[in-house]
């Protein structure tokens, strides 16, 4: 645990660089997910703006640190939406590029359990180049809905610099093999159980060099590997309207607590209050800092 908050001590500032996606959400709810070739009738509706990327500079944001978004939009209706909900949350915009063409745009579908099934439509994310991460930067957060290039470079330029390198690796699109490469560019690997199966298992990443792994159960909790330790962060008591955005923002929350200089427990256990705090209103639009800070108190 000392390793990583002595690396995130570099320098005197609390940046974050988020290398991730930003997409303009259409979310129907309806009783029940349809089936392949089954149409469901839906009874609500909203459009909001998202993005894994997004998402977690948001909720980073909301708990303190200054953090830059280097992203894509394109020259679309949707591209200003995204920039002003950037703008509104105080996070720099100095690195969101535009590129010809759609913005991001992510169809998902939530039932009244609260599980949801998303098509994600990449346009401008497709296009994200590699980006010149700021040398003040003190963690480095990424996740998979931007090319591999471009989380490649991001991980090893924050390791060259000296910061904290933080990948969720969701969606979990891409060979095992090819995220197994960034193994020693990554600090910290954060996949929910679907993503880690996919990845071959905890045994599978800890044997190619992830030094830390961090899993998140949903309503099981989260678990932790670390340094040859290994523990498990109990799920906070909530009533789940909706888990879109709950991924992200354990991932957001987790990266503002150690670039605070807070310790991995800590981390973990903010995250997890985060995640739990995002499934109880709809959409995924990251929770409240004071939402957040209830559930941590709660179990203080």
């Amino acid at each position: 645990m000392s390793a990583l908050v002595q690396r995130a001590d570099h320098v005197d500032t609390n940046l974050i660089a988020v290398v991730g996606s930003a997409n303009v959400d259409l979310v129907a709810r309806v009783d029940r997910l349809p089936g392949p070739g089954e149409t469901v009738a839906a009874n609500g509706s909203s459009i909001g703006v998202g993005g894994k990327g997004l998402n977690q500079a948001v909720m980073a944001r909301r708990l303190g640190p200054q953090v830059v978004f280097y992203g894509a939009v394109g020259d679309d209706r949707y591209a200003s939406m995204i920039t002003e909900v950037l703008q509104t949350e105080s996070i720099d915009v100095s690195e969101l590029v535009t590129h010809p063409g759609p913005s991001g745009l992510a169809l998902i579908v939530v039932d009244a359990d609260a599980e949801n099934s998303i098509v994600v439509v990449p346009g401008a994310n497709a296009a994200l180049a590699a980006p010149v991460i700021d040398e003040r930067t003190k963690v480095v957060l990424s996740q998979l809905e931007v090319p591999l290039h471009a989380v490649r470079v991001a991980c090893r330029r924050g390791r060259a610099i000296g910061a904290l390198t933080i990948l969720n690796p969701a969606p979990a699109h891409v060979e095992p093999a090819a995220l197994l490469e960034l193994a020693a560019d990554i600090d910290i690997l954060v996949p929910n159980e679907h993503e880690l199966v996919a990845l071959g298992g905890s045994d599978r990443l800890l044997e190619a060099g992830i030094a830390t792994l961090v899993v998140t159960l949903g309503s099981r909790g989260v678990e932790v590997y670390h340094q040859g330790s290994q523990w498990v962060e109990a799920p906070f008591a909530v009533t789940p309207l909706d888990s879109t955005g709950a991924g992200d923002a354990f991932c957001g929350a987790l990266a503002a607590r150690l670039a605070l200089g807070f310790p991995l427990a800590d981390a973990v256990r903010w995250g997890a209050a985060a995640g739990a705090a995002a499934t109880e209103t709809a959409g995924a639009t990251p929770p409240a800092l004071s939402a957040v800070e209830a559930l941590v108190a709660s179990r203080n």
